[in-house]
């Protein structure tokens, strides 16, 4: 059974952790360098910022979700439960609390394009360089329905 709840002051480390495996899955075109600069950005970031995790019948979260003012800035999911619907249960809950949900997505991170594009989200745009100037395209989606 899967929970959707706010995180808590003490588990920034878990969506540290989630983020790095989840990336060190997901994201192989980020040069060496570029993902440790990115990683010393999160780990200033991510423990300060409000997250939605879902959670498993122990508490333990699996993956989580930023949503600022309607835009998903960010949803990982710890590779282990990759397919389990931890990732569209997540989604699901930023969609009832923000019908036209943004988001964006790294074009050649492919699978979670497809991912998105499954949950109703289309294609709006995209730019040639990601949100720090680094050539990693990144494509603009908004939620448009199934």
């Amino acid at each position: 059974m899967i929970t959707i709840r706010h995180s808590r002051a003490n588990e920034g480390e878990r969506a540290i952790d989630i983020w790095r495996r989840a990336v060190d899955a997901t994201h192989d075109f980020l040069s060496r360098e570029d993902r440790q600069a990115i990683d010393a950005m999160v780990c200033d970031f991510l423990p300060k910022v409000p997250l939605w995790f879902a959670v498993d019948a122990n508490d333990e979260p699996l993956a989580f979700m930023f949503i600022d003012g309607g835009h998903m800035e960010a949803l990982f999911v710890d590779p282990a439960h990759c397919g389990s619907g931890v990732g569209a249960a997540l989604v699901r809950h930023g969609l009832s609390l923000h019908p036209a949900m943004t988001t964006d997505v790294n074009e050649q991170n492919a699978q979670a394009l497809g991912f998105y594009e499954k949950m109703g989200f289309q294609r709006t745009g995209r730019s040639p360089l990601d949100g720090q100037g680094r050539p990693y395209p990144i494509i603009h989606l908004e939620y448009t329905g199934p």
